[in-house]
Protein backbone atom coordinates (compact mmCIF):
# COMPACT_ATOMS: atom_id res chain seq x y z
CA UNK A 1 0.00 0.00 0.00
CA UNK A 2 1.49 3.55 -0.77
CA UNK A 3 0.29 6.74 0.82
CA UNK A 4 1.31 10.29 -0.13
CA UNK A 5 1.50 12.45 3.02
CA UNK A 6 1.42 15.90 1.30
CA UNK A 7 0.38 18.85 4.02
CA UNK A 8 0.71 22.77 3.99
CA UNK A 9 1.89 23.68 7.62
CA UNK A 10 -0.13 23.86 10.67
CA UNK A 11 -0.03 27.30 11.07
CA UNK A 12 1.51 28.32 14.48
CA UNK A 13 1.62 24.79 15.01
CA UNK A 14 3.59 22.43 12.63
CA UNK A 15 5.70 23.34 9.62
CA UNK A 16 4.46 20.89 6.32
CA UNK A 17 7.50 19.13 7.10
CA UNK A 18 6.31 17.99 11.02
CA UNK A 19 2.39 17.57 9.67
CA UNK A 20 4.14 15.05 7.08
CA UNK A 21 6.22 13.27 9.73
CA UNK A 22 3.01 13.20 12.15
CA UNK A 23 0.50 11.58 8.99
CA UNK A 24 3.57 9.27 8.33
CA UNK A 25 3.69 8.04 12.07
CA UNK A 26 -0.17 7.56 12.07
CA UNK A 27 -0.30 5.40 8.54
CA UNK A 28 2.58 3.45 10.18
CA UNK A 29 0.56 2.72 13.64
CA UNK A 30 -2.03 1.12 11.54
CA UNK A 31 -0.58 -0.14 8.51
CA UNK A 32 3.64 -0.84 9.59
CA UNK A 33 4.26 -2.18 6.31
CA UNK A 34 2.71 0.83 4.06
CA UNK A 35 5.14 2.64 1.29
CA UNK A 36 4.81 6.70 2.88
CA UNK A 37 6.30 9.21 0.12
CA UNK A 38 6.63 12.48 2.08
CA UNK A 39 5.97 15.92 0.04
CA UNK A 40 5.49 18.98 2.34
CA UNK A 41 3.47 21.08 0.66
CA UNK A 42 3.09 25.60 0.19
CA UNK A 43 1.03 27.22 -1.12
CA UNK A 44 3.34 30.67 -1.17
CA UNK A 45 3.39 31.75 2.02
CA UNK A 46 4.86 30.15 5.51
CA UNK A 47 7.23 26.42 4.02
CA UNK A 48 7.42 27.96 0.95
CA UNK A 49 10.87 27.51 0.72
CA UNK A 50 11.32 24.48 2.81
CA UNK A 51 9.33 22.80 0.20
CA UNK A 52 10.72 23.61 -2.80
CA UNK A 53 14.62 23.34 -1.17
CA UNK A 54 13.38 19.87 -0.04
CA UNK A 55 12.34 19.29 -3.55
CA UNK A 56 14.97 20.51 -5.27
CA UNK A 57 18.10 19.58 -2.24
CA UNK A 58 18.70 23.19 -3.15
CA UNK A 59 21.71 24.77 -0.28
CA UNK A 60 20.00 27.10 2.49
CA UNK A 61 21.55 30.75 2.18
CA UNK A 62 21.44 32.77 4.86
CA UNK A 63 22.08 36.73 4.27
CA UNK A 64 21.25 40.20 6.17
CA UNK A 65 18.19 42.12 5.38
CA UNK A 66 15.62 43.84 6.87
CA UNK A 67 11.89 43.22 8.39
CA UNK A 68 9.24 45.10 7.08
CA UNK A 69 10.17 48.10 10.19
CA UNK A 70 13.32 47.91 8.68
CA UNK A 71 14.80 46.57 11.65
CA UNK A 72 17.79 44.22 10.75
CA UNK A 73 17.73 40.28 10.57
CA UNK A 74 19.24 37.22 8.96
CA UNK A 75 16.81 35.67 6.25
CA UNK A 76 17.03 32.44 4.64
CA UNK A 77 16.60 31.38 1.25
CA UNK A 78 17.20 28.86 -1.22
CA UNK A 79 19.69 28.55 -3.69
CA UNK A 80 20.57 25.80 -6.56
CA UNK A 81 23.13 26.46 -9.38
CA UNK A 82 21.21 29.83 -11.09
CA UNK A 83 18.13 29.67 -9.39
CA UNK A 84 16.51 30.72 -6.02
CA UNK A 85 14.05 30.57 -4.24
CA UNK A 86 13.16 32.69 -1.50
CA UNK A 87 8.92 34.20 0.08
CA UNK A 88 8.09 37.39 1.43
CA UNK A 89 7.16 35.53 4.72
CA UNK A 90 10.95 35.57 6.40
CA UNK A 91 11.41 38.96 5.64
CA UNK A 92 8.94 41.25 5.25
CA UNK A 93 6.46 38.73 6.78
CA UNK A 94 3.36 39.50 9.37
CA UNK A 95 4.64 37.20 11.73
CA UNK A 96 8.29 38.76 12.29
CA UNK A 97 6.18 41.52 13.59
CA UNK A 98 4.56 42.05 16.87
CA UNK A 99 0.74 42.73 16.91
CA UNK A 100 1.47 45.75 19.02
CA UNK A 101 4.38 47.03 16.33
CA UNK A 102 2.30 46.22 13.20
CA UNK A 103 2.36 49.22 11.29
CA UNK A 104 1.28 49.37 7.54
CA UNK A 105 2.53 53.23 7.15
CA UNK A 106 5.73 52.90 8.06
CA UNK A 107 6.09 48.99 6.49
CA UNK A 108 8.23 48.34 3.07
CA UNK A 109 9.53 45.37 1.30
CA UNK A 110 12.70 46.50 0.87
CA UNK A 111 14.03 43.39 2.70
CA UNK A 112 12.99 41.04 0.16
CA UNK A 113 14.61 42.92 -2.39
CA UNK A 114 17.91 42.65 -0.71
CA UNK A 115 17.27 39.22 -0.43
CA UNK A 116 16.59 39.50 -4.51
CA UNK A 117 20.40 41.77 -4.73
CA UNK A 118 21.52 38.95 -2.75
CA UNK A 119 20.22 36.05 -5.01
CA UNK A 120 21.67 37.64 -7.87
CA UNK A 121 24.82 38.68 -7.03
CA UNK A 122 25.54 35.10 -6.36
CA UNK A 123 24.49 34.12 -9.97
CA UNK A 124 20.79 33.41 -9.71
CA UNK A 125 18.78 34.04 -12.58
CA UNK A 126 15.78 32.78 -11.94
CA UNK A 127 14.23 33.49 -8.83
CA UNK A 128 11.02 31.90 -7.50
CA UNK A 129 9.09 33.45 -5.14
CA UNK A 130 6.33 33.17 -2.63
CA UNK A 131 4.32 36.27 -2.01
CA UNK A 132 2.11 34.65 1.06
CA UNK A 133 1.81 36.59 4.42
CA UNK A 134 3.33 39.71 4.27
CA UNK A 135 3.06 42.89 6.49
CA UNK A 136 3.25 45.20 4.06
CA UNK A 137 1.13 47.60 1.74
CA UNK A 138 3.53 49.46 -0.30
CA UNK A 139 2.83 48.48 -3.98
CA UNK A 140 6.49 46.46 -3.50
CA UNK A 141 7.90 49.93 -3.88
CA UNK A 142 10.11 49.28 -1.00
CA UNK A 143 11.51 46.00 -3.09
CA UNK A 144 12.28 48.12 -5.94
CA UNK A 145 14.25 50.82 -4.23
CA UNK A 146 16.46 48.59 -2.39
CA UNK A 147 16.75 47.45 -6.13
CA UNK A 148 17.93 50.33 -7.40
CA UNK A 149 14.70 52.29 -8.23
CA UNK A 150 14.31 56.06 -7.00
CA UNK A 151 10.94 58.15 -5.87
CA UNK A 152 11.24 61.35 -6.53
CA UNK A 153 9.00 64.51 -6.15
CA UNK A 154 7.79 67.41 -8.18
CA UNK A 155 10.85 69.29 -6.82
CA UNK A 156 13.12 66.22 -8.07
CA UNK A 157 13.41 65.55 -3.80
CA UNK A 158 14.07 61.62 -2.45
CA UNK A 159 10.70 59.87 -1.40
CA UNK A 160 10.92 56.95 1.03
CA UNK A 161 8.57 53.75 -0.12
CA UNK A 162 6.36 54.30 3.20
CA UNK A 163 2.88 54.41 2.27
CA UNK A 164 2.13 57.69 3.99
CA UNK A 165 4.57 59.32 1.69
CA UNK A 166 3.19 57.91 -1.65
CA UNK A 167 1.09 61.19 -2.78
CA UNK A 168 4.67 63.37 -2.84
CA UNK A 169 5.86 60.41 -5.51
CA UNK A 170 5.89 62.70 -8.79
CA UNK A 171 8.21 59.71 -10.30
CA UNK A 172 8.56 56.08 -10.21
CA UNK A 173 12.98 55.88 -12.04
CA UNK A 174 13.87 52.20 -12.88
CA UNK A 175 16.44 53.34 -15.11
CA UNK A 176 19.03 52.45 -12.54
CA UNK A 177 17.83 49.35 -11.37
CA UNK A 178 20.42 46.00 -11.00
CA UNK A 179 21.59 45.29 -14.78
CA UNK A 180 21.21 41.15 -13.73
CA UNK A 181 17.64 41.97 -13.83
CA UNK A 182 17.46 42.42 -17.06
CA UNK A 183 18.22 38.82 -17.84
CA UNK A 184 16.27 37.33 -14.74
CA UNK A 185 13.18 35.13 -14.35
CA UNK A 186 10.75 35.66 -11.67
CA UNK A 187 8.03 33.30 -11.04
CA UNK A 188 5.71 34.21 -8.31
CA UNK A 189 3.89 32.03 -6.39
CA UNK A 190 0.43 34.43 -6.20
CA UNK A 191 -3.00 32.27 -4.32
CA UNK A 192 -4.97 35.83 -5.03
CA UNK A 193 -6.50 36.98 -8.12
CA UNK A 194 -7.20 40.69 -6.15
CA UNK A 195 -6.79 43.95 -8.20
CA UNK A 196 -4.41 46.55 -6.60
CA UNK A 197 -7.08 49.19 -5.86
CA UNK A 198 -10.93 49.14 -4.98
CA UNK A 199 -13.12 47.58 -2.68
CA UNK A 200 -11.93 44.05 -3.67
CA UNK A 201 -8.07 45.17 -4.13
CA UNK A 202 -4.54 45.01 -1.43
CA UNK A 203 -5.88 48.04 0.84
CA UNK A 204 -9.40 46.84 1.69
CA UNK A 205 -9.22 43.16 1.77
CA UNK A 206 -6.08 41.89 3.17
CA UNK A 207 -5.57 45.70 5.02
CA UNK A 208 -7.45 44.66 7.74
CA UNK A 209 -5.25 41.72 9.11
CA UNK A 210 -2.10 44.12 8.80
CA UNK A 211 -3.74 46.65 11.32
CA UNK A 212 -5.11 49.00 8.69
CA UNK A 213 -8.68 50.13 10.04
CA UNK A 214 -11.32 51.26 8.02
CA UNK A 215 -10.89 54.83 8.42
CA UNK A 216 -7.17 54.37 6.61
CA UNK A 217 -8.41 52.36 3.64
CA UNK A 218 -9.76 55.57 1.68
CA UNK A 219 -6.56 57.02 2.24
CA UNK A 220 -4.01 54.31 1.62
CA UNK A 221 -5.87 53.02 -1.51
CA UNK A 222 -5.65 56.22 -2.89
CA UNK A 223 -2.25 55.66 -2.28
CA UNK A 224 -1.93 52.93 -4.41
CA UNK A 225 -3.67 54.53 -7.00
CA UNK A 226 -1.39 57.35 -7.28
CA UNK A 227 1.56 54.81 -7.58
CA UNK A 228 0.43 52.87 -10.42
CA UNK A 229 -0.83 56.54 -12.49
CA UNK A 230 2.36 58.02 -11.86
CA UNK A 231 4.39 55.44 -12.51
CA UNK A 232 2.86 54.89 -16.04
CA UNK A 233 0.68 51.70 -15.45
CA UNK A 234 -2.34 52.46 -14.06
CA UNK A 235 -4.44 49.65 -16.41
CA UNK A 236 -2.02 47.23 -14.99
CA UNK A 237 -3.66 47.98 -11.34
CA UNK A 238 -6.77 46.02 -12.63
CA UNK A 239 -4.58 43.13 -13.70
CA UNK A 240 -5.58 39.94 -11.33
CA UNK A 241 -2.65 39.63 -8.66
CA UNK A 242 -1.56 42.86 -8.60
CA UNK A 243 -3.41 43.44 -4.93
CA UNK A 244 -1.46 40.30 -4.05
CA UNK A 245 1.07 41.13 -0.68
CA UNK A 246 -0.22 44.66 0.07
CA UNK A 247 0.55 45.42 -4.17
CA UNK A 248 3.71 43.60 -4.39
CA UNK A 249 2.33 41.52 -7.04
CA UNK A 250 1.81 44.86 -9.15
CA UNK A 251 5.26 45.74 -8.60
CA UNK A 252 6.81 42.28 -9.53
CA UNK A 253 5.11 41.98 -12.75
CA UNK A 254 5.50 45.55 -14.12
CA UNK A 255 8.74 45.99 -13.51
CA UNK A 256 10.64 42.93 -13.33
CA UNK A 257 8.28 40.90 -15.82
CA UNK A 258 7.58 38.24 -13.36
CA UNK A 259 5.02 35.96 -14.28
CA UNK A 260 1.98 35.05 -11.17
CA UNK A 261 0.63 31.68 -11.11
CA UNK A 262 -1.25 29.90 -7.87
CA UNK A 263 1.11 29.11 -5.49
CA UNK A 264 -0.03 25.59 -5.30
CA UNK A 265 0.28 24.70 -8.60
CA UNK A 266 4.10 26.40 -8.48
CA UNK A 267 4.61 24.31 -5.60
CA UNK A 268 3.38 21.03 -6.89
CA UNK A 269 5.20 21.42 -10.12
CA UNK A 270 8.29 22.14 -8.32
CA UNK A 271 8.28 19.10 -6.17
CA UNK A 272 6.89 16.56 -8.41
CA UNK A 273 3.56 16.22 -6.32
CA UNK A 274 2.33 14.23 -9.99
CA UNK A 275 4.85 11.80 -10.52
CA UNK A 276 4.72 11.01 -6.39
CA UNK A 277 0.88 10.49 -6.58
CA UNK A 278 1.84 7.77 -9.43
CA UNK A 279 0.95 4.83 -7.93
CA UNK A 280 -1.09 5.58 -4.66
CA UNK A 281 -3.70 4.12 -2.86
CA UNK A 282 -4.29 7.20 -1.15
CA UNK A 283 -3.29 11.15 -0.62
CA UNK A 284 -3.13 12.70 2.89
CA UNK A 285 -3.07 16.36 2.68
CA UNK A 286 -4.45 18.86 5.03
CA UNK A 287 -3.39 22.21 7.03
CA UNK A 288 -4.66 24.68 10.12
CA UNK A 289 -8.00 25.80 8.73
CA UNK A 290 -10.43 24.70 5.78
CA UNK A 291 -13.33 27.14 5.07
CA UNK A 292 -15.16 28.03 1.83
CA UNK A 293 -11.93 29.81 0.88
CA UNK A 294 -10.14 26.98 0.60
CA UNK A 295 -11.47 25.81 -2.87
CA UNK A 296 -9.58 29.16 -4.22
CA UNK A 297 -6.19 28.56 -4.69
CA UNK A 298 -5.51 26.55 -0.95
CA UNK A 299 -3.05 23.52 -0.52
CA UNK A 300 -5.56 21.25 0.30
CA UNK A 301 -7.46 21.65 -3.09
CA UNK A 302 -4.49 21.85 -4.98
CA UNK A 303 -3.28 18.73 -3.95
CA UNK A 304 -6.86 16.86 -4.45
CA UNK A 305 -6.57 18.29 -7.77
CA UNK A 306 -3.76 16.35 -8.63
CA UNK A 307 -5.02 13.40 -6.80
CA UNK A 308 -8.45 13.27 -9.04
CA UNK A 309 -6.24 13.42 -11.92
CA UNK A 310 -4.09 10.60 -11.08
CA UNK A 311 -7.23 8.70 -10.23
CA UNK A 312 -6.31 8.61 -6.15
CA UNK A 313 -8.50 9.28 -3.39
CA UNK A 314 -7.92 11.90 -1.07
CA UNK A 315 -8.22 12.98 2.20
CA UNK A 316 -8.06 16.15 4.01
CA UNK A 317 -7.07 16.99 7.89
CA UNK A 318 -7.56 19.67 9.61
CA UNK A 319 -7.87 21.67 13.17
CA UNK A 320 -10.13 23.67 12.35
CA UNK A 321 -13.26 23.08 9.55
CA UNK A 322 -15.61 26.18 9.06
CA UNK A 323 -18.67 27.01 7.07
CA UNK A 324 -17.96 26.37 3.28
CA UNK A 325 -15.69 23.79 3.81
CA UNK A 326 -17.77 20.77 2.98
CA UNK A 327 -17.46 22.14 -0.57
CA UNK A 328 -14.56 20.24 -1.17
CA UNK A 329 -16.86 17.49 -1.02
CA UNK A 330 -17.91 17.95 -4.42
CA UNK A 331 -14.53 18.76 -5.92
CA UNK A 332 -12.31 15.58 -5.65
CA UNK A 333 -12.30 15.44 -1.46
CA UNK A 334 -12.84 12.40 0.03
CA UNK A 335 -13.56 13.10 3.20
CA UNK A 336 -12.67 15.90 6.05
CA UNK A 337 -11.33 14.98 9.28
CA UNK A 338 -10.93 17.15 12.02
CA UNK A 339 -7.78 17.29 13.96
CA UNK A 340 -7.88 16.99 17.97
CA UNK A 341 -10.90 16.68 20.45
CA UNK A 342 -13.69 19.48 19.33
CA UNK A 343 -13.49 20.64 23.50
CA UNK A 344 -9.94 21.16 22.94
CA UNK A 345 -8.52 24.72 24.00
CA UNK A 346 -6.89 26.43 21.22
CA UNK A 347 -3.62 26.54 23.73
CA UNK A 348 -3.26 22.97 24.26
CA UNK A 349 -4.53 22.25 20.65
CA UNK A 350 -1.26 23.65 19.78
CA UNK A 351 0.72 21.99 21.96
CA UNK A 352 -0.86 19.03 21.33
CA UNK A 353 -0.84 19.28 17.05
CA UNK A 354 1.74 16.50 15.98
CA UNK A 355 -0.07 14.06 18.11
CA UNK A 356 -3.63 14.88 17.26
CA UNK A 357 -2.46 14.05 13.84
CA UNK A 358 -1.17 11.54 14.21
CA UNK A 359 -3.92 10.04 15.78
CA UNK A 360 -6.61 11.26 13.58
CA UNK A 361 -4.90 9.53 10.89
CA UNK A 362 -4.46 6.23 12.94
CA UNK A 363 -8.39 6.79 13.85
CA UNK A 364 -9.37 7.15 10.19
CA UNK A 365 -7.25 4.34 8.73
CA UNK A 366 -9.05 2.07 11.48
CA UNK A 367 -12.01 2.87 10.15
CA UNK A 368 -11.76 2.54 6.82
CA UNK A 369 -10.21 -1.39 7.19
CA UNK A 370 -8.71 -2.71 3.95
CA UNK A 371 -10.91 -4.17 1.81
CA UNK A 372 -7.95 -6.43 0.20
CA UNK A 373 -4.77 -6.92 0.04
CA UNK A 374 -3.31 -3.48 -1.34
CA UNK A 375 -6.81 -1.58 -1.54
CA UNK A 376 -8.09 0.87 1.26
CA UNK A 377 -11.85 1.07 1.88
CA UNK A 378 -12.40 4.73 1.79
CA UNK A 379 -15.65 6.02 2.51
CA UNK A 380 -17.33 9.47 1.74
CA UNK A 381 -18.50 9.77 4.99
CA UNK A 382 -18.07 13.37 7.00
CA UNK A 383 -16.14 12.81 9.78
CA UNK A 384 -15.23 16.50 11.12
CA UNK A 385 -18.03 15.85 13.41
Amino acid sequence: MKVVLAPDSFKENMTALQAAQAMERGVHDVYPDAETVMVPMSDGGEGFVDAVCAAWGAESVTAPTVDALGRPLRAAYGLDGDRAVMDVAGCAGLELIAPADRDVLRSNTAGLGLLIKDAVGRGARTIVLGIGGSATNDAGLGMLTALGARLRSGRGEAVPPYPDQFERINEVDTSELLPQLAGTRFQVACDVTNPLTGPTGATAVFGPQKGVTPGMVPALDRALAHVARVSGHEPEADTPGAGAAGGLGFALRVFLGASLEPGVELVSRAVGLADAVTGADLVLTGEGSVDAQTLAGKTPAGVTAVAAQAGVPCVVFAGRIRDGAENLLDHGVRDLVKVGPADEPLELALRHGPENLRRAVGDYLRRCSPAGAGQLCVTSTDLST
